[in-house]
């Protein structure tokens, strides 16, 4: 491209991102490998390497240095910016399913809020925009057998609870069409899914998400007093609305105080797995 001279890592990057700008390169598509890149600029493999680092730090590139050429990252909001889990889990699932592996563990109080996020991967996928080669998916749920310590009437637990029929009702119907959506991509595109469930003998007082071993996402189940009409019932109840919870994200490359946490995170969600939790029976 230049006959005089050899262009540096940050003008390959300039170059890199102007076509992302203008879209030529667009949100889930593949670059070109390394070495294609290296003979469209004239220069050796380490300097597109150090230019598709500098990218990667930008945000625009997943995928770096992981045995195939990186993606254009998907639009995110801001990391830094808590943002409420329906606004900013769809796109952080998004990216996490860019990866040719991924991970996704989950602790929730139903899978509700996790079921709708996944609807933009999940669509990229069938389009063939996106194509992990498999895909494992955990979720720690409340037991059906415990005394939830919300949903609960405010007035207090009676002999019959209308609220726990009807927190287990869609804790149930819920988590199904989640197996059902992940397992549709197993027999229509042929990708190895797996989607397994186990129970929670307490109600997590927050909700976790776990992407690739890479990303933690957390949020508070903030308690307030409702209504909701149930079978004829208006019920009054101390609920939390988890689709408005506040996440707050921790990101390995961040530095070693977010990789702490998200390491820790990984170890509580698999001691909890392998030691308390019990068979999950969606019926």
């Amino acid at each position: 491209m230049n006959g005089s001279r050899r262009l540096s890592p940050q003008e390959i990057a300039d170059i890199l991102r102007e076509r992302i700008r203008v879209g030529d390169l667009k949100a889930g598509d593949r670059l070109p490998t390394q070495a294609e890149l290296a003979e469209e600029f004239g220069v050796e493999r380490g300097t597109v390497r150090q230019a598709l680092r500098a990218l990667q730090e930008d945000g625009l590139l997943t995928n770096v240095s992981k045995g195939s050429p990186p993606r254009i990252a998907l639009p995110t909001p801001t990391r830094g910016a808590p943002q409420p889990t329906m606004v900013s889990l769809a796109p952080r699932l998004t990216e996490a399913f860019a990866a040719p592996h991924v991970r996704v563990d989950v602790v929730c109080h139903t899978s509700e809020t996790l079921m709708l996020a996944l609807g933009e991967p999940l669509r990229l996928i069938h389009e063939g925009k996106i194509r992990p080669e498999s895909i494992d998916v955990r979720l720690l749920l409340p037991s059906r057998d415990i005394n939830l310590a919300f949903p609960v009437l405010v007035e207090g637990r009676g002999a019959d609870d209308p609220v726990h029929d009807r927190w287990l009702a869609m804790r149930n119907a819920q988590a199904q069409v989640l197996r059902h959506n992940l397992q549709a991509i197993r027999s229509t595109v042929g990708i190895d899914v797996q989607v397994s469930f186990r129970a929670l003998p307490f109600t997590p007082p927050v909700k976790l998400y776990l992407l690739n071993g890479d990303e933690a996402l957390i949020g508070y189940y903030v308690l307030t007093e409702r209504q909701e009409e149930y079978e004829s019932q208006t019920l009054e109840m101390y609920d939390a609305l988890g689709s408005k919870s506040l996440l707050f994200s921790f990101v390995r490359q961040a530095g070693q105080r977010d990789a702490a946490f998200v390491d820790e995170s990984q170890k509580w969600f698999d001691a909890l797995w392998e030691t308390i939790s019990t068979d999950l029976t969606l019926s």
